[in-house]
């Protein structure tokens, strides 16, 4: 039998419908091919059309679950699931794990700037929960906050207004509870409770915030928490030296009566006394030069530039505006507003162009890149080509919730200034040309965190499209779905219109995909023995 297979092989060709395919000599070859061939032969055009339709929804519906988690949590899903589970599979290595051993000093600094510039901050001039958030949602019918914000507020507040000994007042058991409560009517409950037992400052200050439907409402439940405040502040501050329970107690009852100033000196801001707002401030800040935590001078600046005091602003930026300590929207920004105060209302760009800048235009130019490059997302609210929210009660520096509340708060201080912001439309986009890229070097200041996004999307209302910088490309994975789907759909379509010419053009197809394989068989029986290339066919 095997002295009838030669060693050169034999071409049997078998001819169908114009096509010819090429088979190899082994009888279990030429079995698989025919096979083949026959089955290829009586497919029929809607086969056709049910296989590509079928591919094209199929990666469609891939895309549109792609987009929608790409728009929700700005990265590809399959991406993210090859990266952090099959990667590990097949043995790489953990981006989360140290890959370098002997990473610089330099570097190191840079990862503990960037995860402490991700953490959240309370906002400085958050509103009114009774009077102003809730006033939008009776209006709109949209929530303003987010679940995470609240969240964070409700520990703010059991950290700033109870303590380890509240269980030996009773009015303080109540409102240690009540801060954790997560229905607000609960909490507004518990408040009066505590109020029919004794005067509770903490009491007064929650049906302040989330009572109240007037700033007038407020202001006046702050004035009875003050009174209550300065009774239990001076009383703890004569123990506070007689063991660690007085002290602990001295610090909460500390930081109930900045709360309540502070909160007042707002109340009196949104009421117009703009001036008592500023002394009550200063106040508080030479009363309780160590609270840094409240950011209390931002409130201040925004008070200030209201009064158009722009001396006094630039004494203020003079103490805080420092390398030691952190930044923020509000110093940067007001800084630049204030050089750009001093040119912008005779600064023209053709001028410019035309005699180049002088130097109080550049300081100008140079203070609007500064800021721009710690948080880029500001002036697109400042020029208007994005619309305002009702800002957070808490913001991530650098991000776009820390954008809005400054935005929200100083964008009718620089429409003040006779072209301000015609300056910073100008010169605004110039930041980026001298941010190194990529950005993990920085220029002014630590590179921009890749946090950012994430946490805002977690801040701010659904309804609300986060801003994103650097502006993210689509996914190679979106991309290639929807070259897929497209193309898909059109051979369904094409396959449904000329059903018999895509059938000759499919099977022309097939049979130049299996030409190299027929190439590589016949070279293979050239070369192998026949006795051996018969054993292996039998096989």
């Amino acid at each position: 039998m095997t002295a009838g297979w030669s060693r050169r092989a034999r071409k049997h060709k078998l001819t169908s419908r114009g096509i010819e395919f090429s088979l190899s000599p082994g009888p279990a070859m030429f079995g698989t091919e025919s096979s083949l061939s026959m089955f290829l032969n009586t497919l029929t055009p809607k086969f056709y059309v049910a296989l590509t339709g079928t591919s094209s929804l199929i990666s469609g519906l891939i895309l549109i679950f792609e987009w929608w988690y790409f728009r929700k949590y700005g990265t590809s899903f399959i991406e993210q699931v090859s990266v952090s589970h099959l990667r590990p599979l097949l043995g790489g290595v953990d981006s989360s794990s140290p890959s370098n051993s002997n990473t610089s000093n330099g570097d190191a600094d840079s990862n503990r700037q960037s995860v402490s510039e991700c953490k959240v901050w309370r906002n400085p001039l958050n509103l009114f929960r009774g009077a102003e958030y809730n006033r939008y949602t009776w209006v709109t019918g949209r929530e303003p906050l987010t679940y995470y914000d609240m969240n964070l507020s409700a520990q703010d507040h059991q950290t700033f207004f109870t303590c380890d000994s509240d269980h030996l007042r009773p009015a303080d058991a109540i409102m240690q509870k009540a801060w954790r409560e997560r229905n607000p009517q609960a909490r507004i409950s518990a408040a009066h409770e505590a109020l029919e037992l004794e005067d509770c400052a903490t009491a007064y200050i929650l049906l302040a915030e989330e009572e109240a439907t007037t700033i007038m409402e407020a202001e006046r439940l702050f004035k009875q928490a003050l009174k209550a405040g300065e009774g239990c502040y001076r009383r703890s501050q004569q123990l506070q030296h007689h063991g660690t329970q007085y002290e602990a107690q001295h610090r909460r009852d500390t930081n109930v009566l900045v709360y309540i100033k502070r909160r007042l000196a707002m109340c009196s801001r949104k009421l117009g006394r703009t001036r008592e707002a500023v002394k009550m401030m200063r106040d508080l800040m030479k009363e309780f030069p160590l609270l840094s935590m409240f950011n209390i001078h931002e409130n201040l600046l925004e008070s200030l530039l209201e009064l158009q005091n722009y001396a006094d602003v630039q004494a203020v930026l003079a103490k805080y505006d420092d390398i030691s300590l952190p930044k923020s929207a509000t110093i940067c920004y007001t800084a630049a507003l204030l050089k750009a105060r001093a040119v912008s209302d005779k600064f023209s760009p053709e001028a410019a162009s035309r005699r180049g800048l002088s130097t109080a235009e550049m300081n100008a130019v140079e203070a609007i890149h500064r800021a721009v490059e710690f948080n880029p997302h500001v002036p697109k609210y400042l020029l208007e080509m994005k619309s305002l929210i009702l800002p957070p009660e808490h913001i991530l520096k650098r991000g776009d919730s820390e954008a809005i509340a400054y935005a929200f708060f100083h964008l009718q201080h620089w429409k003040r200034v006779e072209g301000a912001l015609n300056l910073l439309h100008c010169t605004w986009e110039g930041t980026f040309r001298m941010i190194p890229y990529p950005l993990e070097k920085g220029h002014l200041f630590y590179p921009y965190p890749i946090c950012t996004e994430t946490a805002d999307r977690e801040l701010l209302p659904m309804f609300h499209e986060v801003s994103v910088y650097p502006k993210k490309e689509l996914p190679f994975f979106i991309l290639f779905t929807a070259g897929l789907c497209s193309f898909t759909a059109m051979l369904a379509l094409l396959t449904h219109q000329f059903p018999e010419l895509m059938g000759v053009f499919a099977k022309a197809f097939l049979s130049t995909l299996f030409a190299p394989l027929n190439f590589i068989m016949e070279k293979v029986e050239s070369i192998l023995p026949s006795s051996l290339w018969h054993q292996l066919t039998r096989i």
